[in-house]
C-alpha cells in the first residue's frame, strides 16, 4: 500500500458511508479529504481554503453522514445545514449526497434553492414537514422557508457553508448572519472558501469555535490546456471575439495542414452580467447558437440552457462565474475569458472547464490594457508566459504588454492561496498525501450504482476485506469529489 495516500478505510468513517465509496470506486482521499473528514468526526470547526476541485463536498459531506448514520441526533429534526450560493452548486452538492448516503436508511436530504416554480416551492414545504435531516440550500430561499415558520434549526448540530467568499460577493452576508442566529451556539460550524480575503476572515471569526485551518495549494490548470492571450484595448475585444467565431482560431500545438478550429462546445466568461447579455446579443446577430446564463434568469430559464447545452442543442454558452464553479461537462473545447479573472482562483476555475477525461483543450483570454498587471499576475502563478496571439486583421494595432501608468500602483482584489494540505494538529498517519486528479464522474458512477441491487452488509464487508488485501487494486483508481 502506497504510504503517500491516505485510503479511506483508514479514517474514522464508519462501514456504511465505506461501503458507499467501495461501490463508486472511491479509494484514496484527496489532501483537503485527508486534512478534514476525522477532525470533523472529532468535532472540530474548520475553516478550509480550497479551489473547486479539490475534493471539499466530500471533504465536509462524508463525515457529517457517518456521525450522522451512527445515530444519537433528534429525530424529525433538522440536523444539518450546508449553504451553497447558487442553485447549481446546491443540486451538485446534493447529487453527491444521494451517492455517499446510499446505505444510510436513516438519513435523508432536501435541496432547497430559489426559482418561480410554484411547485418547486410545495416539494420543498412537502420534504420539510417530512423531517429531512439535510438540508442543502440557498441563503434567500432558505430565509423565505424561515419566515413562513416552515423550518426549525433549534436542534441543527452541523452547519456548512460553502464557496464563502461566493456569498459573500453576491451579498449574502446579512442573510447569513441572519440565519446563523436561528441555530444552537453549540452548533458545529464548517465553513470553506477558495480565497481568504478580509471579509472571510471576519465572518469566520463571528461564526467559528477555535477552528482548525486548513489550507490546501491552488492546482495549476492542467498543461492540456493550450493557454493564449489577446492584448488588446477595450474597444478591440468584441471585434476579435467576432473574428475568432467568423475564421475559427488555430491554436499553438495545431499541425501546419490542419484547419482552424470548430467553435462548438465553448464557454464565453465575463464578469458582469450586463457584458454578458451584450456578448450574446452580438453572437445571435452573427447567427451563432448560443445561450446566455447570469442571475437575471428564472430557475426554470437557467436549467432549460444547461440542458440544451449539455445535449449540445447549443453550441456557445455565455456566462457570468455562476457556471465556473458547478458545470460538469466533460467536452468542452475551448474557455473564452472576454475579461481577465480578478483572482487566480477564478482563472483557474473558468478554464479547468475544458481539457477534461483525457481530452485537450483551448484557453483565450482577451486582456485589455487596465487589466494587464492581473494576467501578469496570473502568469506569475503559472510561473510561465502564457502565448500572446497576433493581432486579427484589420482589428488594429495591439498596446505594448506593459502595465499602464496609470495602473501601476492596483492591487488584486482577492489573494492567492497558499501553502500545503495540512491543518494545525498532529497527523495521526505520520504520512504526507498527494494531490490527486479530480474525479469527474460522480454523477455516472451514482446513477450506475443506483440501478444495480443492493448488497447485503455480510456481502458488502466481505468486497472491502478482499479490496484491502489487494491493496485497493481497482481498475481505475478514483477520488472522491
Amino acid at each position: 500500500m502506497d504510504n503517500n495516500k491516505l485510503y479511506f478505510d483508514e479514517t474514522l468513517l464508519n462501514d456504511n458511508v465505506l461501503d458507499a465509496l467501495y461501490d463508486m470506486h472511491f479509494d484514496v482521499c484527496t489532501p483537503i479529504q485527508a486534512a478534514c473528514i476525522d477532525p470533523i468526526i472529532e468535532g472540530h470547526d474548520i475553516l478550509g481554503v480550497a479551489q473547486t476541485g479539490t475534493g471539499k463536498t466530500a471533504a465536509y459531506l462524508l463525515p457529517i453522514l457517518s456521525r450522522l448514520d451512527d445515530g444519537d441526533f433528534p429525530e424529525g429534526h433538522v440536523n444539518c445545514l450546508v449553504m451553497a450560493p447558487t442553485r447549481e452548486l446546491a443540486q451538485q452538492i446534493d447529487q453527491a449526497m444521494q451517492g455517499f448516503a446510499y446505505y444510510l436508511d436513516g438519513v435523508s436530504s432536501a435541496p432547497i434553492y430559489g426559482g418561480n416554480d410554484g411547485n418547486r416551492f410545495d416539494q420543498e414545504l412537502s420534504a420539510l414537514r417530512k423531517g429531512a435531516s439535510v438540508i442543502i440550500a440557498t441563503p434567500g430561499r432558505l430565509i423565505s422557508h424561515l419566515q413562513l415558520g416552515n423550518l426549525d434549526l433549534s436542534k441543527l448540530s452541523f452547519f456548512i457553508l460553502d464557496e464563502a467568499d461566493r456569498m459573500l460577493d453576491m451579498g449574502f452576508s446579512e442573510d447569513i448572519l441572519t440565519i446563523a442566529k436561528t441555530i444552537p451556539q453549540t452548533c458545529q460550524t464548517i465553513m470553506f472558501s477558495a480565497t481568504m480575503p478580509e471579509k472571510i476572515e471576519s465572518l469566520a471569526k463571528t461564526l467559528l469555535k477555535n477552528p482548525i485551518n486548513v489550507k490546501i495549494a491552488v492546482s495549476k490548470p492542467a498543461e492540456k490546456i493550450q493557454q493564449s492571450a489577446f492584448v488588446c484595448y477595450a474597444p478591440q475585444k468584441m471585434k476579435i471575439l467576432k473574428h475568432i467565431f467568423k475564421n475559427g482560431f488555430r491554436p499553438e500545438r495545431s499541425a501546419a495542414d490542419e484547419p482552424p478550429m470548430k467553435l462548438e462546445r465553448v464557454i464565453i466568461f465575463s464578469g458582469k452580467k450586463q457584458r454578458v447579455k451584450e456578448i450574446y446579443h452580438s453572437l445571435k446577430q452573427m447567427k451563432v447558437n448560443c445561450g446566455e446564463m447570469h442571475s437575471d434568469l428564472s430557475q426554470v430559464e437557467r436549467d432549460d440552457v444547461m440542458f440544451k447545452f449539455k445535449t449540445g442543442e447549443i453550441d456557445v454558452l455565455v456566462a457570468t462565474d455562476i457556471v465556473a464553479r458547478g458545470i460538469d461537462i466533460d467536452d468542452i473545447v475551448m474557455v473564452i475569458n472576454y475579461d481577465v479573472p480578478h483572482d487566480v482562483e477564478d482563472y483557474v476555475h473558468r478554464i479547468g472547464r475544458t481539457a477534461r477525461a483525457q481530452r485537450d483543450g483551448v484557453a483565450i483570454t482577451l486582456v485589455e490594457t487596465e487589466d494587464i498587471w492581473l494576467f501578469k499576475k496570473i502568469e506569475e502563478f503559472l510561473e510561465r508566459d502564457i502565448l500572446k496571439n497576433p493581432m486579427p486583421e484589420g482589428v488594429g494595432e495591439a498596446p505594448e504588454y506593459k502595465i499602464p501608468a496609470t495602473s501601476s500602483n492596483a492591487k488584486p482584489k482577492g489573494r492567492r492561496v497558499s501553502g500545503k494540505g495540512q491543518h494545525n494538529r498532529p497527523d495521526k498517519k505520520n504520512g504526507s498525501v498527494k494531490q490527486g486528479n479530480r474525479h469527474n464522474d460522480t454523477k455516472k458512477s451514482n446513477n450506475k450504482k443506483f440501478n444495480n441491487k443492493k448488497s447485503t452488509g455480510n456481502d458488502r464487508t466481505e468486497k472491502r476485506v478482499r479490496t484491502q488485501k489487494k491493496g485497493f487494486s481497482h481498475d481505475s483508481k478514483r477520488q472522491a469529489d
